[in-house]
């Protein structure tokens, strides 16, 4: 049985083209497991939920620990990011 949730990439305050954040607490995920993250159309205290949809940007899952967790990796397509924007994720 998988797992899914909501995360926050923080490209903090000055900007970065990348960000990662790493989700913790997945005591039944394995090293085969599947991971996959998108962009939320969710808003946060930075951007909207229209800037979530307009937004270049890629976002992939990866760096699966067995027994704790997964990275999720942000990176713009054209530009410096600024501010939090909301990612979702599942597992199986």
């Amino acid at each position: 049985m998988g797992a899914q949730g909501i995360a926050l990439l923080d490209f903090g305050t000055a900007g970065a083209p990348d960000a990662a954040v790493a989700v913790t607490g997945q005591s039944g995920i394995a090293g085969s497991s599947l991971v996959e993250a998108w962009l939320l159309p969710s808003p946060t205290a930075d951007h909207s939920a229209d800037e979530h949809l307009i937004e270049g940007m890629d976002v992939i899952a990866g760096a699966i620990v067995a027994g704790t967790g997964f990275t999720i990796y942000g990176r713009s397509r054209n530009t410096i990011l600024r501010g939090r924007w909301t990612v979702a994720w599942v597992w199986n």
